[in-house]
């Protein structure tokens, strides 16, 4: 399954989730129902990702948890806050630099709408001439690429 299908999978079963459950649950429910869904829809989905790292020449066992990985390659980082804010963001492109992962999905379940709480990010990743995701799911790069 290409990337782009995987986060349009990850996207509509967010949106049925927060449709059934609504806002204010907290974040490990949300995961935990999500990555339920995820499999029933037959994609491979890990849970609490441990990350190592390695700086200066030492390994460092561990470092961060990623909160759910796709199918090896799609990195899901979920919340339950009032608002994103820019420094979400960059967690989770840095998670994508340090795991050479592609592609992350920031879902926020706390908003009215699931719809505001989706940022999608992307680490060196290619769009396709017409890209799947809307301009507001897709973080601008310092470069001023998307």
């Amino acid at each position: 399954m290409d990337i782009d299908t995987i986060t349009s999978e990850v996207v509509d079963a967010c949106l049925g989730i927060h449709r059934e459950l609504g806002p204010g649950l907290l974040e490990s429910v949300y995961e935990l129902v999500l990555a339920s869904e995820l499999e029933r829809r037959g994609l491979k989905v890990a849970r609490q990702v441990p990350v190592d790292i390695e700086f200066r020449g030492q390994r460092h066992a561990s470092a961060f948890r990623i909160d759910l990985l796709v199918d090896d390659r799609v990195i899901l980082e979920i919340k339950s806050v009032e608002r994103l804010n820019n420094a979400y963001l960059k967690q989770l492109l840095t998670y994508l630099r340090l795991t050479h992962q592609p592609v992350g999905l920031l879902l926020n379940f706390a908003g009215a709408t699931m719809k505001e709480g989706i940022r999608r990010v992307v680490n060196d990743h290619r769009q396709p001439q017409r890209p799947s995701a809307s301009p507001r799911l897709r973080v601008k790069r310092e470069s001023g690429e998307e």
